[in-house]
């Protein structure tokens, strides 16, 4: 009996940035998740199969067997911890960076110098956290699922961490990038389990992928 494969992958800019390493590996899916409603989606292999579901659920699925592996943003994996996953791949896409911003005009410098308290909002508390614990700088963390240009500018927070890519929706809401904290790409995670027990099925996708990373 064939061994199954299930792919997480979430909808979006990482979908369809993976869609040319998958067809690398020869893996091709029969339906579009963007104008599908389905949640399983099957591919041209019999035994190979994806399933669709939030970015921030990528690496629970994997972690916890319900995927073979999946790919997830740095962004995520870090926040999630990366818990029972190996990542063997940094596949160079979806690339963005993590930053700080605030309102144009806010003094950010005066406002983050050690010993200070400043509100920031973010959908990663974690990341956020500990890069103002770094600099010594006290903070309250309010989490947000969306919308993080709005919270300065209404006063609920003093700065944002969020990821910036052309950085035109903040300029678009007047606020500005005024901190640096990491690069984000996407990741290959891959079930440490399944590694073992579906060596031979997952071995040559991974190296594929490895092939056509640019």
């Amino acid at each position: 009996m064939t061994q199954q494969l299930t792919i997480a992958l979430s909808k979006g800019r990482i979908f369809e940035e993976t869609l040319p390493l998958l067809a690398n590996a020869g893996i091709v899916p029969t339906e579009d998740p963007e104008s599908s409603r389905k949640l399983i989606i099957a591919t041209n292999h019999e035994h190979i199969r994806l399933i669709i579901v939030r970015a921030t659920d990528v690496p629970t699925y994997v972690q916890y067997g319900a995927a073979d592996f999946g790919i997830a943003g740095r962004d995520v994996l870090i926040e999630h911890g990366g818990e029972g996953l190996y990542q063997p791949l940094n596949l160079n896409i979806a690339k963005c960076r993590m930053m700080v911003a605030v309102r144009q005009g806010f003094d950010y410098q005066a406002a983050s110098r050690d010993g200070q308290r400043l509100r920031v909002a973010t959908k990663y508390p974690n990341i956020a956290a500990e890069h103002f614990a770094s600099k010594g700088v006290h903070v309250d963390i309010i989490k947000l699922y969306g919308s993080m240009e709005l919270a300065p500018l209404v006063g609920l927070s003093d700065a944002i961490v969020d990821l910036v890519s052309t950085g035109n929706t903040l300029k678009a809401n007047n606020l500005e990038a005024v901190e640096h904290i990491t690069d984000i790409s996407s990741r290959l995670v891959v079930n440490k389990a399944s590694l073992k027990t579906k060596h031979e099925l997952l071995n040559p996708i991974i190296n594929a992928f490895a092939q056509a990373i640019v």
